[in-house]
């Protein structure tokens, strides 16, 4: 039996680069940078004092005070990029079995500020156990899924995938198999991150991950650049509706294009950095080659996992070379994390989201702030500093983890 067709009929994006997916297009085309100084907490005392946050979001505008008692920051960006998705997707219950709409919906720290400020409560407090009654269910990784199922009344696979920086890749993947299989015919599915609180920014800072150049935010992201110095923080969700191709027509829904591949692998390496000649990278994208059952030479454009660290970019660079051969000179590649930042968890949902919006426009947003070429970079198309105009048939959005997680989305344009 032929396996069912995937597409992507929704979306919805709470971003530092705005708060729907319009205003994120736009941002991205114009190649804005959304780095600045923190104003969740007094950064004065960290080494890095900047990050992408999300702006002029107010959770009071979305949701009842009662309701906010029972919700992280996480899982505000969450539930509203997932209401946005729903809403552009025009589902309704007249149009859906719910039993056969899931939610598979991630992040990779989950409700951190949530945690710091209860155990920070706890320990200047005077040693009894005051904990907010919201405390855990605020907390974990799964309830932002869990909520977006019960606002809606979706009665379907519910469940969060983690992997660290991958973990919203992986939600994607387990979308496309609950739908090729036959468990579903739509699934809610994306990434939400709310991690620049203090013991965020301090963890990533103890590493030595994130950029410290705080002499100037906007162009601290710096992909593919040689003078590169670590990833900028940044935070908010993003949401895909992914459906069955015969019940979106069934329902007359509008196509953004249609997932065609995927492929997973394990550096097994080490728990932070990649595989320095990037193996794990070269054999996800392959193998997303191999599941989407075209050749290589098809591929017009790689959203880079593209994070401006310093070993990262390199092994990511290598590892298209490998795959790709001389066709990699004729691919467009970009990292739209040089605006948006790393997303963490939500990475990539938020850059799948900005790959299949490159395929619908015909557009491939730049990689902002270079400055300077590296020497050991292969030479490629990596689109510095401005927007490139091409057709986009078929496109890679590449997410890897700390711990060694690889996913290779593949995307093309729908044609019936």
């Amino acid at each position: 039996m032929d396996r069912r067709r995937v597409v992507i009929t929704g979306a919805g994006a709470i971003t530092p680069l705005g708060n729907n997916v319009e205003d994120f297009w736009k941002s991205l085309c114009e190649g804005v940078s959304g780095a600045d100084f923190i104003t969740h907490f007094d950064a004065s005392k960290f080494k890095t004092k900047f990050a992408c946050e999300v702006k002029n979001f107010d959770p009071a505008d979305y949701f009842d005070r009662k309701e906010l008692r029972k919700y992280d920051l996480v899982s505000t960006y969450g539930i509203v990029a997932a209401n946005q998705a729903i809403a552009d997707a025009n589902i309704n219950s007249t149009d859906i079995d719910p039993y056969r709409v899931g939610v598979v919906w991630s992040s990779g720290i989950g409700g951190i500020q949530t945690f710091f400020q209860e155990i920070k409560s706890f320990v200047e407090g005077d040693g009894t156990p005051r904990y907010n009654p919201f405390f855990v269910p605020k907390m974990i990784i799964d309830i932002t899924a869990g909520h977006i199922s019960m606002i809606h009344g979706f009665k379907g696979p519910n469940y969060a995938t983690v992997s660290a920086c991958a973990s919203s890749a992986n939600a994607i993947v387990d979308a496309v198999l609950l739908i090729r299989h036959g468990y579903a015919d739509i699934i809610v599915t994306g990434g939400c991150e709310a991690a620049i609180t203090e013991p965020g920014m301090g963890g990533f800072n103890s590493m030595n991950a994130i950029s410290v150049r705080n002499d100037d935010p906007k162009t601290a992201s710096r992909p593919f650049d040689r003078d590169r110095d670590g990833f900028v923080m940044g935070e908010g969700a993003a949401g895909l509706i992914i459906e069955d191709l015969e019940h979106a027509k069934n329902r007359g829904a509008k196509i953004y294009a249609e997932i065609l591949g995927f492929g997973l692998s394990a550096d097994a390496y080490h728990i932070t950095a990649p595989h320095p000649e990037g193996e794990g990278a070269k054999h996800a994208m392959s193998f997303a080659l191999n599941d989407a059952g075209i050749d290589k030479s098809k591929i017009d454009h790689i959203n880079t996992h593209g994070t401006a660290t310093p070993v990262g970019d390199i092994a990511e660079a290598k590892a298209i070379v490998g795959v790709f051969g001389d066709h990699a000179k004729n691919i467009s590649i970009n990292s739209t994390k040089s605006m948006h930042g790393h997303l963490l968890g939500a990475a990539g949902a938020i850059e799948s989201l900005a790959t299949i919006l490159s395929i619908k426009n015909n557009v491939v947003p730049p990689t902002i702030n270079h400055f300077t070429d590296d020497p050991e970079l292969p030479e490629l198309d990596y689109t510095f500093n401005h927007k490139k105009e091409r057709i986009v048939n078929y496109a890679i959005s590449n997410t890897f983890g700390f711990g060694g997680h690889n996913v290779s989305l593949l995307f093309k344009k729908y044609n019936d």
